[in-house]
């Protein structure tokens, strides 16, 4: 896949490290437009240095951009567009955010932590720019319903990928095909809205 004329896609990761197997990485080796935020890691949860971090890398890039934001990164990126305008978003590809609705595994920060630190609650204003939540059948992190919530609020078109887990490593997914004609969707002037 290719992207638009110079749009960079920036990759913005939720509570991990860097894991290599994971679509993301593998989405940024595979393309030479692609500008992934630092991951942070579960050491680091803080939403405003993840925020900060979101936009430093927008900033050091030219020309256009689409957003594909996973997880956690996805409550990132919302966070981040709250009062915003568009300026150089194409789109954003939300893959399987969570809803933070039920405590997250052991090796997370609980929901308290998380409120503490300003991630709830998750903003449920209508994005700036178009958007896509790629949503899972079966992801124990975000309910089908609540995540079906969320992209309606947010003004995004839902997909629905079917039984996917949380689409990362652990549920089989290293590489993630259908990313890239998500992305090619949304990089272009009449992308979904």
């Amino acid at each position: 896949m290719t992207s638009g004329p110079g749009t960079v896609i920036i990759t913005v990761p939720g509570l991990r490290g860097p894991v290599p197997d994971h679509w993301q990485t593998r989405l940024a080796a595979a393309l030479p437009n692609v500008r992934p935020v630092p991951p942070l890691g579960r050491e680091n949860p803080s939403l405003d240095e993840r925020v900060a971090a979101l936009q430093e890398t927008i900033e050091a890039t030219a020309g256009p951009v689409v957003i594909v934001a996973h997880s956690a990164g996805v409550i990132t990126t919302v966070h981040w567009a709250a009062g915003r305008t568009a300026g150089r978003v194409r789109g954003a590809l939300l893959a399987t955010p969570p809803d933070l609705s039920r405590p997250l595994p052991a090796e997370y920060p609980s929901l308290s932590a998380l409120a503490g630190l300003g991630w709830l609650p998750i903003p449920r204003q209508p994005l700036p720019f178009p958007s896509i939540v790629a949503a899972s059948a079966d992801d124990a992190l975000g309910d089908p319903a609540l995540v079906r919530s969320l992209a309606d609020a947010w003004g995004s078109e839902y997909r629905e990928l079917g039984a996917v887990g949380h689409l990362n490593p652990a549920s089989g997914y290293g590489d993630w095909p259908g990313a890239e004609p998500l992305i090619k969707e949304l990089d272009h002037p009449e992308a979904p809205r």
